[in-house]
């Protein structure tokens, strides 16, 4: 009976230690070539699950050749939030949609979504290394002193007041944290160091209340670089349309300055030759009665 006991169960000492989450990990996405190791063939081939990582992440950063890729970093999500944070997303992009010269009015839906994709930090840093055409020193400058849980951001197209509608739903859905005042740290350096209220008794647990927190790192747009306050400048710009619209009224204003002129002329002229025919009959008409 014993025999079968532990045949079927794991030993006891496996399944009480302790597991360490995922969320506490501090990786951040690194751009910088792998160190060489003996063993290891270069350039690295991942495989299976890897692989399959590796591959839709390289698709991704395609991706941003036809709309704009924002790198997120996000802390204390759940699944729940998560799911709402992509739900505020969805609904600002479909307000602020641009409508198109040849459909005004688009069916609800047809239109492509933003995609929020959670990565993995050590295949996408894989993934961005092989990715041609980027500049790596504004990458590395991009995510210096960024750690912990990132995510991605596709957008469809490039479209600012689209663009601006979002970091503002973003903004709204996860602000983010106040930082805390010196009383506050304060405070809980006493609470850390206190002695517990009932020594000896195991004390009850307790579940932190997660506040979570959404922090734009960068973005790529066209294949350049953006830091934050870029994005943002770049979301205060015109749309596609109005920046063609005042193309044309700029390169059309001499013309149309040349051609009020030109019709002035022409009226005054009339004018004046009007004006000169009836002072001449007005003349003759005189001369006649005279006689």
């Amino acid at each position: 009976m014993l025999n079968l006991l532990g045949r079927c169960c794991p030993p006891w000492t496996a399944s009480t230690t302790p597991r360490i989450a995922s969320s506490s990990r501090t990786y951040a996405i690194s751009v910088k070539p792998p160190r060489p190791l003996p063993g290891r063939t270069e350039p690295r081939k991942f495989k299976d699950k890897k692989a399959y990582q590796y591959n839709w992440y390289t698709n991704i950063l395609h991706q941003s050749n036809g709309g704009p890729l924002l790198f997120l970093g996000h802390a204390d999500f759940k699944a729940e939030r998560l799911v709402k944070l992509r739900r505020d997303i969805a609904a600002a992009a479909r307000r602020s949609a641009s409508p198109s010269l040849a459909s005004p009015t688009p069916a609800p839906g047809a239109a492509p979504q933003p995609q929020l994709t959670v990565i993995r930090t050590s295949i996408f840093g894989a993934a961005l290394r092989d990715y041609p055409n980027i500049n790596m020193v504004e990458v590395e400058q991009m995510f210096e002193g960024s750690k912990g849980n990132f995510a991605v951001l596709t957008l469809p197209s490039f479209d600012p007041p689209q663009l601006n509608a979002i970091l503002r739903a973003m903004d709204k859905s996860a602000p983010r944290r106040p930082p805390k005042t010196p009383e506050e740290l304060k405070r809980e350096e006493t609470e850390k160091k206190a002695d517990p209220e009932n020594p000896g008794r195991r004390m009850k647990r307790q579940r932190p209340l997660l506040t979570p927190e959404l922090k734009l790192v960068g973005a790529f747009i066209e294949g350049k670089v953006f830091l934050p306050q870029g994005v943002k400048d770049v979301s205060q710009l015109p749309t596609l349309e109005t920046l063609r619209a005042q193309i044309v009224g700029i390169l059309s204003q001499p013309a149309n300055r040349l051609a009020a002129v030109m019709t002035g002329a022409a009226g005054a002229r009339l004018a004046r030759t009007l004006e000169g025919l009836k002072k001449s009959l007005e003349e003759d008409a005189g001369s006649a009665q005279s006689s």
